[in-house]
C-alpha cells in the first residue's frame, strides 16, 4: 500500500475541504506507520523540499481543540506520532526547534481523550531516547515538558508550601490544592521512563532537580500499587541516589 502511494493519497483526501472520512483516512495512516516504509513516506524523507510537510500539517490538527467539532477526526493522530517516534528521523523532526511541534504536542497533555494523551505521553518518552544528542531541545520546553511528566507521577497528595515553594510556578500552584490525579498506569510510566532518559545526562539531572523533581516522584510513589508503575519509579529513583545530588530521594525508604 505505501508502495501504491497510499500516504500522499491519504493525505491529499484528508486535508480536502469535503472530506466526510477524516477519521478513517488517518486510522489508515496509524496502520501505514506501523511499517518502517510507511514512516519514510509520512516524513517525505526522499524529498527535502518537502520534508516534515506532512506531519506538521498533522500536528497542527491534532493540536486544535478537539471541542471545536462533534466528532473529534484527528485524536488517533497521536497514534501517528508514536509511531514516527519509533524512528530516528521522525524524533529528530518532532525535536527541531525551529518546527517547534513537540512543544505543541505537550500542550496536549491534559486533553480529556485518553487516547489523545497516550500519543502525547508515548511521544514524548520515545523523543526522549534523543536526551544525549537533544537535550538541550527538550530542556528548551521546560515550561511545558516539566508539568506534563511530573503531574502524571507527583500522586494525590497536596503539597506543602515547603516543597512548593522550590517549583516553578506551573508545577506549585497545581500541586498545592486539591485535583484529579492520572490513574492510567500506561501513562505514568511513560512519563517515569521520559524523566529517567532525560536524567541519564547530568544536565538533565540538574534541570529535574531545579524544579523539586525528586521530591514530586518520592511523594508520588508512596501510593502506588501496581508493580510496573512502581518498578518505573525504582529504577528513576536508583539513578538518581546513584548519581548524587543535592539530597538524596529515599524511595525506597518511603514506602
Amino acid at each position: 500500500m505505501v508502495e501504491m502511494g497510499m500516504t500522499k493519497t491519504a493525505m491529499d483526501m484528508l486535508y480536502k475541504p469535503e472530506s466526510s472520512i477524516r477519521q478513517l483516512l488517518v486510522m489508515l495512516l496509524v496502520n501505514l506507520t506501523q511499517l518502517d516504509a510507511g514512516i519514510t513516506s509520512l516524513l517525505q524523507t526522499e524529498d527535502e523540499k518537502m520534508q516534515g510537510l506532512y506531519v506538521m500539517k498533522l500536528v497542527r490538527s491534532f493540536c486544535r481543540s478537539s471541542s471545536e467539532t462533534s466528532e473529534d477526526a484527528f485524536e488517533h493522530v497521536g497514534s501517528i506520532l508514536v509511531n514516527i517516534s519509533n524512528q530516528e528521523a521522525g524524533r529528530k523532526l518532532l525535536l527541531d526547534p525551529k518546527r517547534g511541534l513537540l512543544k505543541q504536542i505537550v500542550r496536549q497533555f491534559d486533553s480529556s481523550s485518553s487516547l489523545r494523551r497516550k500519543g502525547v505521553f508515548g511521544t514524548i518518552r520515545n523523543c526522549c531516547f534523543e536526551a544525549e544528542s537533544q537535550l538541550q531541545n527538550l530542556l528548551l520546553m521546560s515550561e511545558f515538558l516539566w508539568p506534563a511528566l511530573l503531574l502524571p507521577v507527583a500522586g494525590n497528595k497536596v503539597y506543602s508550601e515547603q516543597d512548593t515553594s522550590k517549583m516553578p510556578l506551573e508545577l506549585g500552584t497545581v500541586l498545592s490544592i486539591e485535583r484529579e490525579t492520572v490513574v492510567d498506569p500506561e501513562i505514568r510510566i511513560q512519563a517515569l521512563e521520559a524523566i529517567y532518559l532525560i536524567s541519564l545526562q547530568e544536565a538533565g539531572r540538574r534541570a529535574f532537580w531545579s524544579v523539586n523533581g525528586p521530591r514530586i516522584v518520592q511523594v508520588g510513589y508512596e501510593d502506588v500499587e501496581d508493580p510496573k508503575v512502581m518498578e518505573a519509579y525504582e529504577q528513576l529513583g536508583s539513578l538518581l541516589v546513584n548519581s548524587g545530588g543535592t539530597e538524596e530521594p529515599s524511595i525506597e525508604a518511603s514506602k
